[in-house]
């Protein structure tokens, strides 16, 4: 919900929109569990040669894939993809920070 109130690639069509939220940021655990381990290990050269840059090319991907079923969270480009991945990552490390 926040990345779609401040960047104007992601857009949440649904109603009520926080069901909508909460669907997708299951897919996206699901898909950061289990898909983004073998983009990872796919990428791992690149990774290297990059100093683990590509994996926010990574997370990007899989944030767009997430939004690509259909759960009401629409991603328009890679750049919004990219931005929207950044950002939930920052609140993520935030979050996590204080709960400890």
């Amino acid at each position: 919900l926040l990345a779609s109130n401040f960047l104007p690639g992601i857009q949440v069509d649904a109603q009520p929109p926080l069901v909508a939220a909460l669907i997708f940021a299951l897919i996206l655990g699901l898909l950061n569990a289990f898909l983004r381990p073998i983009l990872l290990l796919l990428t791992l050269p690149l990774n290297l040669l990059t100093l683990g840059l590509f994996t926010l090319v990574v997370n990007a991907i899989v944030f767009w894939l997430a939004s690509r079923f259909d759960v009401g969270v629409h991603v328009s480009s890679f750049g919004a993809a990219f931005l929207g991945a950044l950002l939930v990552s920052g609140v993520s490390f935030v979050a996590s920070r204080a709960l400890k």
